[in-house]
């Protein structure tokens, strides 16, 4: 059951790609949508069997890698964390394929659409159930290697092309750090199995390496680079500038790299190795700093953006961000609690801004849109489940899990965790603020479509609303049902060993001992009110305010439209040098050097000689006469002198 939940997907994903073209589309969507469909049956009876029952275990499958005393196995971990992840994974999986049958419709290429899915599920669930380090870096690279295909999947699009090797090369940079994360562990504790690694890290609590003469606390450098790594696959800050450009490809990609899969590795990552960097406070500073920053950049960006997918998108950015500054101060079981809340109403959100682009005519820009509630109404209603989840507002489940991510934070009393609650606190506001302002613009409001739009307005077929309805019953039920279980009363058994943290760090453990006050447990509430009041006001009651806002701070309106201009300082840093070094090889080095004295030095000597042998051919009887005579003469001479 439990090896069943991981490889059906991939078994569909086979099928799919391979055979598309015998089975057709309808038989693609039936491979693969049964195949994540019954991992996620599986999952659900796993998760029953190794949380609720107790039976935590690990399913050898086979030898990955042996290479002299080095081996690292290719096994199935499965304890609560694992079991949480694959069950949150193949469910949310399950409905973005089924919503996919619906919007791909008209695609020529669905059996590989469909294909890429599955096989993105697939290299998730590798990713979570690794036993080692080396098969985690497998399901990595995996789904770094899907979403480039995913990305670009409408390759005639150069749009498309770019965004997906922009994705492909900026996760490139986080992979090298997690690469020498891996190698930084191996070095350390001779070992790449967490097993061997997290029962021999209190030993190595103090260990040092000196490199180039300079001694650096060797946790602390390796925590450094493997959250390197996360970075990259969760996009936080300097690393982030791929995740809004993946909105590139179809709208089920989107909802699934941002849900349940991808950027979300890099906060499983963090929890996964919670034992290592519960011995490296300083990289624990930094992970909670970062987080909190990212968070506060990507909401502030969302407030301008006007695509409702990159709205959306930089929605994503800023609530990892939440999730980090939770594994930063310690408060693992909420940053991960935050995660499963945040793949059901994010999926949703993204899945309903689909519903809203196809009814729209595959328009997408927010300016254009207006009035249209009563139209699409089942969209409207889930969307306004998502939003109501994502600000925090109860019963749902976004108020339990980020309410404990910032009153862990707050509990954990020290310099970045303060940063992280102030910051928490303001991130609240603007969430609230570019959510409900998607909200208004989309469908409230006098229409601002064209008429020809406005008459083919319709709802979506129920392929792709019943997965919208199932996810809409997630974002409301997840936090009431987990939050005893993930960060309440019963969060020790429910854990068990999955997740290891010192007692002078457990900040969740300081909520429930020292009951924050009515301030600071309401306050994001208020905050999110009051968001949604300036959202209103702004664009219901005064819509001219927005624009002379931005009339009088132009600045800042520009400064946060173009994203705090990050693609702008990379491509001056990085791209335009790199292609200048790269012209300077090619101009000077490939063609100035190797070309002139290799190839085409060689190609030009022998043309030379040639024409300058061509002389002899005159045509006159009389030259070849004497070129014989001469030759005849050379070799007559030596042969003589040869005799002497």
């Amino acid at each position: 059951m439990l090896v069943a939940a991981v490889f059906l997907p991939l078994l569909g994903a086979f099928i799919a790609g391979f055979f598309g073209r015998f089975i057709g589309d309808r038989g693609a969507h039936i491979v693969t949508c049964l195949g994540v469909g019954l991992a996620a049956l599986a999952a659900i009876f796993g998760f029953y069997d190794v949380v609720i029952a107790g039976n935590q275990q690990v399913i050898n499958i086979t030898t990955f890698i042996s290479s002299g005393t080095f081996e690292a196995q290719w096994a199935l971990r499965y304890d609560t964390l694992s079991a949480v992840m694959v069950m949150t994974v193949t469910v949310v999986s399950t409905l973005i394929h089924v919503y996919a049958v619906g919007y791909m419709h008209h695609d020529k290429s669905q059996p590989r659409f469909m294909a890429y899915l599955s096989l993105f599920t697939f290299a998730m669930l590798m990713l979570v159930t690794a036993d080692n380090l080396v098969q985690l870096f497998f399901g990595w690279e995996g789904v770094g290697l899907v979403s480039y295909l995913l990305i670009g999947f409408w390759y005639h699009k150069p749009s498309a092309n770019a965004a997906a090797i922009k994705a492909f090369i900026v996760n490139r940079v986080g992979d090298f750090g997690f690469l020498l994360g891996i190698f930084a562990v191996f070095f350390l504790f001779d070992a790449v199995s967490f097993d061997v690694i997290f029962g021999a890290v209190e030993g190595k609590a103090n260990a040092e390496v000196t490199f180039f003469g300079i001694h650096a606390h060797a946790l602390t450098i390796t925590c450094f680079l493997l959250f390197i790594g996360a970075m990259g696959k969760s996009a936080q800050l300097f690393l982030h500038t791929w995740l809004p450009d993946a909105m590139e490809g179809p709208t089920p990609v989107s909802a699934l790299i941002h849900a349940a899969t991808m950027v979300t590795a890099g906060v499983f990552l963090v929890a996964r190795m919670s034992p290592l960097f519960e011995y490296a406070p300083t990289a624990l500073a930094f992970v909670t700093i970062l987080g909190a920053t990212t968070a506060f950049f990507a909401a502030t960006v969302g407030c301008v953006q006007n695509d409702i997918k990159r709205i959306i998108a930089f929605s994503t950015c800023s609530q990892l961000g939440y999730m980090f500054f939770a594994c930063g101060v310690s408060a693992y079981q909420a940053g991960v609690f935050h995660l499963v809340t945040h793949a059901w109403f994010k999926a949703l959100l993204f899945l309903s801004a689909g519903s809203v682009i196809h009814a729209m005519s595959d328009e997408q820009d927010i300016r254009k849109m207006g009035g249209i509630w009563r139209l699409i109404p089942i969209t409207f209603t889930v969307m306004m489940i998502g939003t109501i989840a994502i600000t925090g507002l109860p019963p749902l489940s976004g108020y339990f899990s980020k309410d404990m991510v910032i009153e862990a934070a707050h509990a954990a009393g020290t310099g970045p965790g303060n940063y992280a609650f102030f910051i928490g606190i303001v991130v609240a506001g603007l969430t609230s603020f570019y959510s409900w302002r998607l909200i208004f613009l989309t469908f409230f409001g006098t229409p601002r479509a064209d008429h020809h739009t406005m008459e083919h307005i319709h709802e979506s077929p129920p392929v792709m609303t019943v997965p919208l309805m199932a996810l809409s019953v997630g974002a409301v039920f997840a936090g009431m049902i987990g939050y005893s279980f993930f960060v309440g009363e019963h969060r020790e058994e429910f854990w068990k060993d999955a997740i290891a943290i010192l007692p002078a760090h457990d900040s969740i453990g300081k909520v429930h001992e020292h009951h924050p006050s009515f301030f600071i447990k309401y306050l994001p509430l208020f905050v999110s009110l009051a968001g949604l009041g300036m959202a209103y006001q702004m664009y219901i009651r005064r819509p001219d305010w927005p624009g002379k806002l931005a009339a009088a701070f132009p600045g800042v309106y520009q400064f946060l439209l173009n994203k705090w201009y990050f693609d702008e300082l990379y491509d001056w840093l990085f791209v335009k040098n790199a292609f200048r070094l790269g012209r300077l090889f090619w101009k000077r080095g490939d063609t100035g050097i190797i070309d002139r004295f290799g190839p085409d030095g060689l190609s030009a000597a022998t043309v030379v000689a040639a024409r300058r042998l061509g002389i002899v051919q005159s045509g006159y009887l009389y030259h070849y006469a004497f070129a014989m005579i001469i030759g005849i003469a050379a070799i007559v001479s030596w042969f003589v002198l040869g005799m002497d």
